[in-house]
């Protein structure tokens, strides 16, 4: 049996068709607007060249922008009511508080704060009160509002608060969505809260999105099980995204990451994904991209859920080029109107594309237009684009040894063949690495909570969140036999009582079937 991977990027929809850990083949369609059509073109014309049937891919990978894109561009996002459990405590900074103007209004910028909440180790800071709940909920549906996020202090330690706050509110809001916080977050009120408003906000369009994947598979008589990337390189099914569509954020660089990993077998290494518009840094480590540490902003917004440390500069195959001393490069591109607009293909724009042409780099188009502005001039511009990739890539190494850079994505050809003491490998089919990483993603599961190690002992402590883990792993389609440890770590917490220590754990496995 087969299976298909594909990325929806901003300039080309990938996709591959692979047969065990062999890529029988890549294509490359342009991104159309309606997202779909540019998938089903992709799907078709792999189909077409390798002339297997639809009735023997087993599975499909689908990795998409789509829910960045709306929060980025503002668009698309449903009015969304933040109902935080937390009184007496934590009223000082409203939900949304630092959330831009405009995003804000996107959602409505409804809130309501009720009694609730647990401190660190799991006591009540004070009992949820029904009463309170049930006239909150009656003032949401008064709004006509049908998507609720329902964040409690330290939901993740005990988040028993947040579902008794939703089944109480269901009684009032039978057709509402609720979305919790310690299902997506992590600890940090502030930043957990922003993740389930803006996931709640996105539910709508994730049915629209998730439905228009499945009629486009449908077109093509596919009637496979279908997958969506989340943003730490493992698969979620349709369900799964419907609810937590805001998983799939920065999914697109963590699809090349672990493409470029898996063509190149190398586990710890920099990749640069160099696309039509824009190129993304990111840093492997064990066959997975590098966590951010810190906050992540999307759109304005502070979150904390998962997410990958990736540093995304605008150079990209379209990136638009004034031939100025010195040149002008970017930020914008011509994207996946380069076949019209590049002057390679008859168009008017320099890019960086004719760029890499003129000198010979590659062999794509009409070098004529680029040759025009002399050798010593296309060497200037090249060299320039050379010291970004540089930087880009030197920002994101935190050690002095000589690990690989892994060249991927269409526009690679930019990236020289060595950067500063680093060697540069570009793999074979290294055009389509993010369509292959979305074919080979696992299932995984997560735990970041706080113990208490009065009460239990550290080996107790770490064997209950890797069972924890490994079940949240197998209920999202993880073959058990499959799931091995990927990351752990536990660190203490000297600032508070009863000997509190926040473990992190995470394991992945194979997708059943």
């Amino acid at each position: 049996m087969y299976r298909i991977g594909i990325d929806v990027g901003g300039t080309n929809t990938d996709a591959v068709i692979m047969h065990g850990d062999k890529v029988l083949v890549g294509v490359k369609s342009p991104t159309t607007s309606d997202v779909m059509s540019g998938v089903v073109n992709s799907i078709k014309k792999a189909l077409d060249d390798t002339q297997i049937s639809a009735d023997q891919i087993s599975a499909v990978m689908i990795g998409t922008t789509h829910f960045t894109n709306a929060v980025v561009e503002r668009r698309n996002m449903s009015e969304t009511a933040a109902v935080r459990l937390c009184l007496p405590a934590a009223q000082c900074l409203p939900p949304m508080v630092d959330w831009p103007d405009d995003i804000r209004e996107a959602v409505g910028g409804h809130y309501w704060m009720a009694a609730g909440g647990n401190e660190f180790d799991g006591r009540e800071i004070s009992k949820i009160d029904e009463d309170e709940l049930t006239k909150i909920a009656d003032e949401i549906a008064a709004k006509n509002i049908e998507t609720i996020a329902i964040c409690s202090v330290f939901s993740p330690v005990n988040d028993d608060m947040e579902k008794r706050a939703a089944a109480i509110m269901k009684k009032r809001l039978p057709n509402a969505n609720f979305t919790l916080s310690s299902e997506i977050g992590r600890l940090g009120i502030l930043e957990r809260e922003n993740a389930a408003i803006m996931n709640a906000s996105l539910r709508n369009l994730s049915t629209h999105t998730v439905d228009a994947f499945r009629r486009a598979l449908q077109s093509l008589k596919l009637t496979c099980p279908y997958f969506i990337t989340q943003n730490d390189g493992t698969l979620m099914g349709s369900d799964f995204v419907q609810a937590y569509p805001v998983l799939t954020f920065a999914s697109g660089p963590t699809n090349s990451m672990r493409g470029a990993s898996f063509l190149t077998g190398e586990q710890n290494a920099i990749v640069a994904d160099v696309g039509g518009t824009s190129t993304d840094v990111g840093a492997l480590v064990k066959g997975f991209p590098r966590p951010a540490s810190t906050s992540v902003d999307v759109g304005g917004v502070r979150t904390n859920f998962r997410m990958p440390d990736v540093f995304s500069i605008a150079l990209g195959g379209g990136t638009i080029i004034e031939p100025t001393d010195p040149a002008k490069i970017g930020p914008k591109s011509v994207g996946y109107r380069i076949h019209e607009e590049g002057k390679l293909f008859g168009g008017n724009t320099l890019t960086s594309t004719d760029i890499a042409v003129g000198l010979g780099i590659a062999d794509i188009g009409d070098a004529g237009p680029a040759r025009e502005l002399g050798e010593e001039k296309l060497k200037q511009i090249k060299a320039q684009i050379d010291d970004m990739i540089t930087n880009a890539v030197e920002r994101m190494r935190v050690s002095p040894d000589p690990i690989p850079v892994l060249a991927v994505g269409g526009g690679s050809i930019l990236i020289p063949d060595q950067i500063g003491d680093l060697p540069v490998k570009r793999p074979e089919n290294f055009a389509v690495a993010n369509a292959v990483g979305a074919a080979i993603g696992q299932i995984s599961g997560e735990v970041d909570r706080i113990y208490s190690l009065s009460e239990i002992s550290r080996d107790q402590a770490l064997s209950e969140a890797r069972k924890e883990a490994t079940d949240k792993a197998i209920a999202a389609g993880a073959k058990p036999d499959s799931i091995e440890l990927l990351d752990q770590e536990d660190v203490p917490l000297a600032y508070l009582p009863g000997n509190a220590t926040r473990i992190r754990l995470k394991v992945v496995g194979d997708l059943n079937g």
